[in-house]
């Protein structure tokens, strides 16, 4: 069945609501919270099923975050991106609002399910979800911040499986939410452009967020020279889309680069687990991103 066929089923256009090549890189965020955790180490055992709750309410969350995106900008969307499910009439905004419910709540659900610290990083994360697409993203300044806070929550999500260990590394959700900062002031042009400053802050975010992974070598536990060739790839495949976006901030070149950093997120995540629990974890992280960019081709990731 092609892609074609598909988009003529009703449900088709609620599932381009959900993004679903982005989910993916919220599950590199847990695999990578889990990593920083220790858990097979400090726990003893190999039990994947905390592992499979949190992603799966890393699905809830995540998905529920960006429907609700749609449903706030339902009247926007219709001047500037009429081709979105709401604004085009695929998909009916009640619609859209009873699915946005539906996942944010199995998000939460499914983290109790792991502990009622888990859940309580859950609450907090759909909180600032809802916060950004009714408010936060019409500022300049907490706006971008507000969704790193998603994002770096999400990290956190994965570690909380181990509440002693999310309380020693708390300062790992920096790192995802420079990063989406970066990423979030860029994407601001994807219509209209983007001024120079502008695409100059985000480069220097990214080059802050590249320190940090090098920087995270300081860790006795944190393995840099494992990490390193994740960190080249992470380098080169946002590096030259950001100073493209520097050199020509055109909505085209920097919808490019947007794309580029949000599908990226995997490589970061990767480069984390790998120096917490090794090479080929890192590589079962980042074989994340085949999935990813293939479903990018389906569905849109801005």
């Amino acid at each position: 069945m092609n892609t074609a066929t598909l988009t003529s089923y009703p449900w088709w256009a609620y599932l381009q609501l959900m993004r679903p090549a982005n989910i993916i890189t919220a599950w590199a965020d847990i695999m990578a919270g889990f990593a920083a955790s220790g858990y097979f180490v400090l726990n003893n055992q190999f039990n994947i099923i905390p592992l499979l709750w949190l992603l799966l309410a890393t699905t809830g969350l995540y998905g529920g975050g960006i429907v609700f995106n749609d449903v706030f900008d339902a009247q926007l969307d219709a001047k500037e991106r009429p081709e979105r499910p709401i604004p085009s009439g695929r998909a009916s905004r009640n619609g859209a609002t009873l699915l946005g419910i539906m996942l944010l709540s199995v998000g939460v659900a499914a983290a109790a399910q792991v502990s009622w610290l888990s859940a309580t990083v859950a609450i907090a994360i759909a909180s600032f979800a809802l916060l950004y697409d009714a408010f936060g993203k019409h500022h300049s300044i907490l706006g971008p911040i507000n969704m790193g806070v998603c994002r770096g929550g999400n990290l956190l999500l994965g570690a909380s499986i181990l509440p002693m260990v999310l309380r020693e590394y708390w300062f790992l959700a920096l790192i995802p939410i420079v990063y989406i900062a970066a990423i979030t002031i860029l994407s601001r042009g994807e219509v209209h452009g983007a001024k120079l400053n502008t695409a100059l802050v985000a480069l220097s975010l990214i080059l802050i967020v590249i320190a940090g992974l090098l920087g995270l070598g300081l860790l006795t536990n944190y393995r840099l020279l494992t990490a390193l060739p994740f960190v080249v790839v992470f380098a080169a495949r946002v590096l030259f889309p950001f100073i493209q976006a520097v050199r020509k901030p055109t909505p085209e070149q920097i919808r490019i680069a947007v794309k580029a950093g949000v599908l990226s997120l995997i490589v970061l995540d990767s480069t984390i687990a790998a120096g917490f629990a090794g090479f080929f974890y890192g590589l079962l992280v980042l074989s994340l991103l085949l999935i990813s960019i293939k479903l990018a081709q389906v569905f849109a990731v801005t």
